[in-house]
């Protein structure tokens, strides 16, 4: 044991210890200005945040939320790092995705910071014809390639193969991965395909290309269509334990069918739900390999994608910052590669701004600000290793369920796990409609007079399958409907904002209905007066005291002078000529479709 000399600087040397019932009494003593007369836990219970899947965040963590020793890093169960060094030795595999024969974006990608390719090939994508011309220039014992080729895995890999022979790169060289994953394109497309090919690739990998893995283990379809973290933990458990079934019996090992997966996970801009769901993707897999009789087999190695959920495609800019934070998560996370989409992704094919800021992300976070110089950053932490716990438990009921259910492909077939993904969805359509889970640019602080990103149109992702969603698809549809407005009549929808009293009392409000209405494509009118607006309808901004004393006669002169229905910003209340009430928590979406029935805007 290491003993510190005493050098005087001891850590609040001259201060009491604080116990943990004074701070809840400090937070109850400050709840109660606003209201809340709680008192101890109940306190603190006040603080804290729900998330999916059943857990909260609490306001403190202390050294008493204990959580499972996370062990060390390359070691069972893996929570720290599937690899000894984690991403110390040069930082995470900048992983480019492409979906078009672009051998000028796939070179320039490769001269400048990403490490290895992801290929969407086939019907989806890049012909399998095109492979060739596609790497031509790319140095493939340097670069490893990671294809995403659907049903047509079989012939892509067996181009990429030849490619490898026909160049002279050593079977001992070849890096990357085929991609087959049969349970995920059945979640695409809801197209069942033969295990058959994906077993073949996976005895021709483990027997002459050691450092090829066959198959992916893709939990982004399930990301995609509104799951939440530990769903989409539980179904990627299914899906590799469903491979690991096929993979023995057609006479792999455990260990051996083990080393052909590589799990694909999406990165949110909720940094520590995601750096906690990397850490516990890997205690589970861990867990799983060593039920197999294979417990150093359990390594996980992680392909982390920024979540396309996240991605708006109005004031797509936006999209960088969520991808830096997303990215940071991984990194922080553990992540084995990273793939930044493009800031204008949802926008169609990206250009080359937007490929260079993609990969520059990573770059930034490797080599200036030092992320992966830390073995599992994040480890330590109360909070993260409380979360991770939590988040694993979660995830593994939820893999019990479906295996309960017959497996991850009788759960596909059956229906059962579209509904159990449209129902957290559909939990979490109300947060977003509310604002409670504001998406900037879209729901707050939009911009209407900002002009489209306007993209080359990408090629038709796969489909027929589970549904795709986006965080901004219901404001979305409703900005769509004021474009058409305005491209039919040259206007936007109005609506007219009557500020009462000094701008001491109405500024808050006015912003906050300004902000709200301009989300629905509904332009906010605040000079001159209601007649010279343009609008039909108005909305009364000021303060609760002035509400009192001005709000029934200014709504019944509104309404005297041609105003339709007129709204107030504030909770509800009894006013005179007043229709509706506008406030920090109403279901905004509503409010606004409404509004724009009314108006006549379809």
């Amino acid at each position: 044991m290491t003993v510190l000399p005493d050098d005087g600087l001891e850590l609040a040397a001259e201060f009491p210890d604080s116990t943990h019932e004074q701070w809840q009494r400090l937070v109850a003593g400050v709840l109660r200005k606003s209201g809340k007369d709680v008192e101890g836990a109940q306190a603190e219970e006040a603080l804290s945040t729900a998330l999916e899947d059943g857990l909260r965040t609490r306001p403190l963590y202390t050294a008493h939320d204990t959580a499972p020793e996370p062990g060390f890093p390359g070691f069972a169960p893996f929570v720290r790092s599937g690899r000894p060094e984690g991403n110390t030795l040069g930082g995470w595999d900048v992983r480019q995705r492409h979906e078009v024969a672009d051998n000028g974006a796939v070179l320039t990608d490769l001269e400048n910071g990403v490490t290895s390719l992801w290929l969407v090939v086939g019907e989806a994508g890049i012909p399998v014809p095109s492979l060739a011309p596609l790497l031509e220039g790319v140095y493939l014992d340097l670069a490893p390639v990671v294809l995403d080729a659907g049903a047509d895995v079989e012939p892509a890999a067996r181009e990429l193969l030849r490619l490898y022979a026909e160049r002279g790169v050593g079977k001992d060289a070849v890096r990357g991965g085929l991609g087959a994953d049969p349970l995920g394109h059945e979640a695409r497309t809801g197209r069942a395909t033969d295990f058959g090919p994906a077993a073949g690739l996976a005895r021709l990998c483990a027997e002459e290309y050691p450092g090829l893995r066959a198959l992916t283990v893709d939990a982004l379809p399930y990301h995609e269509a509104g799951g939440s973290a530990a769903q989409e933990l539980g179904a990627s458990l299914a899906t590799g334990v469903a491979y690991l079934r096929a993979l023995t019996e057609a006479g792999l090992s455990v260990e051996r069918a083990c080393a052909q997966l590589e799990f694909r996970y999406a990165a949110t801009a909720d940094q520590f739900l995601t750096i906690a769901k990397l850490r516990a993707a890997r205690r589970l897999w861990a867990r799983v390999a060593e039920v197999c009789g294979a417990p150093a087999a359990g390594a996980q190695v992680q392909h982390v994608v920024t979540s396309p959920v996240m991605m708006s495609r109005r004031d797509p800019w936006v999209n960088m910052l969520r991808a830096t934070v997303a990215t940071l998560a991984a990194g922080a996370g553990g992540a084995d590669a990273v793939t930044v989409l493009p800031f204008d992704d949802a926008a169609g094919l990206p250009d080359a701004f937007a490929r260079r800021i993609a990969r520059n992300t990573s770059t930034i976070l490797i080599e200036e600000s030092h992320l992966a110089r830390v073995i599992d950053p994040a480890g330590g932490s109360w909070y993260v290793e409380r979360l991770t716990d939590e988040l694993a438990r979660a995830g593994w009921e939820f893999f019990r369920t479906i295996e309960r259910d017959g497996g991850q492909a009788a759960v596909l077939r059956s229906g059962r796990i579209r509904t159990d993904l449209a129902t957290t969805w559909a939990e979490r359509s109300k947060r977003l409609a509310k604002r409670r889970e504001p998406v900037t640019g879209v729901s707050e602080f939009p911009f209407l007079a900002e002009k489209p990103v306007v993209r080359e149109s990408a090629p038709a992702p796969r489909s027929g399958g589970l549904p795709r969603v986006r965080r901004d698809e219901a404001f979305e549809e409703l900005r769509a409907r004021s474009d058409a407005h305005l491209a039919a009549t040259g206007s936007r929808p109005r609506v007219f904002l009557a500020a009462l009293g000094p701008a001491a009392a109405h500024t808050a409000r006015l912003t906050f209905a300004a902000n709200l209405f301009q989300a629905g494509g509904i332009e906010p009118v605040t000079e001159g007066t209601f007649e010279e607006s343009g609008a039909t309808e108005a909305c009364l901004c000021s303060s609760d005291a002035l509400y009192e004393e001005q709000a029934g006669s200014v709504a019944g002169r509104l309404k005297a002078a041609g105003a339709t229905r007129v709204f107030l910003a504030g909770r509800p209340g009894e006013y005179p000529d007043v229709d509706a009430y506008v406030f920090a928590g109403c279901d905004a979406v509503a409010v606004l479709s409404a509004t724009l029935d009314r108006m006549g805007v379809s």
